[in-house]
């Protein structure tokens, strides 16, 4: 034991709160036959998968343990003074969880796996610690790692979220930068018409070609859209217009006739800047509407995160609108699933009824059974959700076209902390927080699988569900 001597190890194990009213008799007991221990800071003690073949009572310092997570250490809990770690009596986890590593210099003393039997026969009130500490260990653990998958789902949400809404904040930001330079040339190809003094019969011919421009174009396939800016680009290079480029009429319905009206009604000199004015027109207002459709993406992902979320209600139970939490989580994941080329079918009674229940934790078992659907469906493929109402209950499926779930692995879907996926991409733990949100809302959750076809079902009761808040969160 070194300098250290067997009573000052016994007055520590006294100090801890967790040995208080345990007889010094069996804290001697521990003391002689343990082994006292130093360890230096950034020290691993333990790595991921080796056996646990002692108990470790910390008397000093700070230990984290840490998890692989995308190619990261990340840490899912610390344990200080008074913690036990390692093993312990009548505990079944056997092997460490994660890589160990002390985070200050720190002391414990060792009591080996196989002294256990003696450590219950002759220290019982040390046992009854040691038991009462291990269940608050594994309800500390399980909700560290409840909260790591928590932060991972939203980690994932969010990078997401910001490629999603990226793409219209990019056109946004474009069109109105381009949107004031199409203004000033409509401003000066006007001032330019003004000055070329044309008639008012002229002008009435040039405004109702203008006019006609405005109705919204018909709906081409893309090869008629490109044989059209051909023979537009064809009619202006014959007319001498050069100024003008041919995609911004193409853009609208204007025709050909209406184009050689506009010719025979202008002087060949201002047909130029005519043509312009009707052009620059064109575009500034297809400009203005790819603005609008833009920022209105961006207004419909925002509505859609505070639904997805419930940001703007209080944490308490209330009337759940299903239909709206199912378009909320697939507007959240839609960047996920072009990513992966996979088509989101949603399909819901437009008499959907309410559920009773927490909002934001059902919207979890939406995002964590379409995460999984996105996943294991084929390239390509195809998510289908529906949702209708069966007797007192809101039926919700997920359903994917992907290989299915072997057979060998069935009974094991639901459990804490199994995947199929690789270390690093998933905690095991989404399914397993899928069941105890629909659990707590009284409800059922269950699978049927077959190569071609996964679906996910969640029962969830109309009304007089009793959540328990303090539970599902």
């Amino acid at each position: 034991m070194g300098a250290v001597t067997k009573a000052e190890i016994v007055d520590q194990l006294a100090a801890l709160p967790l040995f208080a009213g345990v007889p010094r008799s069996e804290l001697e007991w521990m003391a002689e036959r343990g082994e006292y221990r130093t360890y230096a800071a950034d020290s691993v003690t333990a790595r991921t998968g080796e056996r646990m073949d002692e108990l470790l009572a910390i008397l000093s310092g700070r230990f984290g343990i840490y998890v692989e997570r995308g190619g990261a250490k990340r840490k899912i809990m610390d344990a200080g003074p008074g913690d036990m770690g390692g093993s312990m009596p009548y505990s079944r986890f056997t092997t460490v969880a994660g890589d160990v590593i002390a985070e200050e210099d720190a002391t414990a003393l060792l009591i080996p796996r196989d002294r256990f039997p003696d450590l219950t026969r002759e220290c019982p009130a040390v046992t009854t610690a040691l038991v009462h500490h291990m269940i608050d260990r594994a309800r500390g653990y399980q909700a560290a790692r409840f909260n790591d998958d928590r932060l991972q789902s939203l980690g994932k949400l969010a990078s997401g979220l910001a490629h999603e809404l990226n793409n219209p904040a990019s056109a946004a930001a474009r069109e109105a930068q381009f949107l004031g330079a199409f203004i000033d040339d409509a401003e000066r190809a006007a001032r330019a018409l003004a000055e070329a003094g044309l008639t008012q019969g002229q002008l009435a011919i040039v405004d109702e070609v203008r006019r006609a421009c405005r109705q919204p174009p018909k709906a081409r396939s893309a090869l008629e859209a490109a044989d059209r800016e051909d023979d537009i680009a064809e009619w202006l290079s014959t007319h001498g217009v050069t100024n003008v480029p041919a995609d911004g009429l193409a853009s609208c319905d204007v025709s050909l006739d209406d184009l050689e009206r506009v010719a025979s009604a202008v002087p060949r000199p201002v047909l130029g800047v005519t043509i312009e004015w009707i052009a620059s027109g064109i575009i500034a207002r297809e400009a203005a509407k790819q603005l609008a459709s833009a920022t209105a993406r961006i207004h419909d992902l925002v509505r859609a995160v505070k639904g997805f979320t419930f940001m703007d209600r209080e944490a308490l139970p209330d009337s759940v609108d299903v239909s709206r939490g199912l378009a909320d989580t697939v507007a959240v994941l839609a960047d996920k699933a072009r990513s992966r080329s996979v088509h989101v079918v949603v399909e819901t009674a437009p008499d959907l009824p309410r559920v009773h229940g927490f909002g934001s934790e059902l919207n979890q078992v939406w995002e964590k059974l379409l995460d999984n659907a996105i996943d294991a469906a084929r390239p390509s493929g195809t998510v289908t959700v529906t949702a209708g109402q069966r007797s007192d209950f809101v039926v919700v499926r997920v359903a994917d076209d992907g290989a299915g779930i072997p057979e060998a692995i069935r009974n094991r879907i639901f459990d804490p902390f199994f995947t199929t996926k690789t270390v690093g991409q998933a905690t095991g733990l989404g399914l397993d927080i899928a069941r105890r949100i629909v659990h707590l809302h009284n409800g059922e959750i269950d699978f049927t699988s077959q190569p071609g076809r996964t679906v996910f079902r969640v029962r969830v009761p109309l009304s007089g569900a009793q959540v328990r808040e303090s539970e599902v969160r």
